[in-house]
């Protein structure tokens, strides 16, 4: 359900050649830049990359940072990494900017699956020498590091659901929810971070069930600040990612002006699994197309590279 599909007819030399006029040209021609990196898939442009690389003994990546700037080389350079790189790499900079930036944290952490976490994790620490547990444990706190780290241990059980044990991960949660000691915190996160979504379905089931009310009301009513994000998040992905990552769009687009960052970043790395379930989540969510609100938000190149990889559909406009 992505956007981006291979492309057809793949040649990745004359890829390489075309993105090599057009990066060595006077001026850089970003149309062409566009066009082949938008409408091509991950794979294919790691094959364009190598290719490029044989050709001019230049690294691709390199060439695109010294010839574009600002949000426009963000995209470029983002779509040019393996997902689980490109994971790595948005990590490192939320972990080791000059503010933390939790909320990238909070996006990759609650919506990878274990296999993602693991090739992520093996990605980090060949790109920067350096354990992503550790860097969470030392630039994070609180219960919020400590739901971080649980997710990023990467041991979610997968497929198994136990109808008996339902009603009691609930009444752990409710009970969470009316204490909220430390102790109920760590349970609330155990449970949420550890149990297969099968198993968490029935759970939040049991939950409504039990105090009347919704798991997302009452984890933001008992709770505050970025562990109570993390774990609504969680939630949320377990229920229906596609509608997650479009809220958290449309906040980006909507909350105190653009946060290209999320944007870029949400895009990029759902363009091949389900950017297309999230654009319809969108729309009927929030009234108007993502691809409208991209138009009338950013501009020129940048706008062209984020509107080719949302792919808008007639009526988007």
């Amino acid at each position: 359900q992505g956007t981006i599909l291979p492309a057809p007819n793949f040649n990745p030399i004359m890829d390489a050649q075309l993105l090599g006029g057009a990066l060595q040209g006077i001026s850089c021609e970003k149309d062409v830049l566009i066009e082949i990196l938008t409408q091509r898939c991950n794979s294919q442009r790691l094959m364009i990359a190598e290719a490029y690389r044989d050709m001019y003994g230049r690294d691709l990546i390199t060439d695109l940072k010294e010839n574009l700037s600002h949000h426009f080389k963000e995209v470029m350079v983002g779509l040019m990494y393996p997902p689980a790189s490109y994971d790595a790499h948005e990590l490192w900079h939320a972990l080791k900017g000059v503010d933390t930036e939790e909320n990238c944290l909070i996006d990759i952490l609650a919506s990878r699956s274990n296999m993602e976490i693991f090739q992520m994790k093996e990605a980090y620490l060949m790109q920067y020498n350096t354990d992503l547990q550790q860097d969470i444990d030392s630039e994070t706190s609180g219960h919020f590091r400590d739901t971080l780290l649980n997710l990023a241990q990467g041991t979610r059980m997968e497929g198994y659901a136990d109808p008996s044990t339902a009603a009691q991960d609930a009444l752990i949660l409710w009970e969470a929810c009316q204490q909220k000691t430390g102790e109920h915190k760590n349970m609330l996160q155990m449970i949420l971070c550890n149990r297969s979504h099968q198993q968490l379905w029935m759970v939040f089931q049991e939950f409504q069930n039990i105090s009347g009310q919704d798991i997302v009301d009452a984890i933001n009513e008992c709770y505050d600040g970025y562990f109570q994000e993390l774990l609504v998040a969680i939630v949320l992905c377990i229920r229906d990612k596609p509608s997650y990552f479009a809220y958290r769009l449309y906040n980006a687009i909507h909350d105190f002006g653009f946060h290209n960052k999320t944007v870029i970043r949400i895009l990029i790395a759902r363009s091949e699994i389900d950017l297309m379930n999230i654009r319809q989540r969108y729309k009927e969510r929030y009234g108007k197309s993502l691809f409208h609100d991209i138009k009338h938000f950013a501009s020129g190149h940048y706008e062209s590279a984020l509107l080719a990889i949302c792919a808008g559909d007639t009526e988007d406009y």
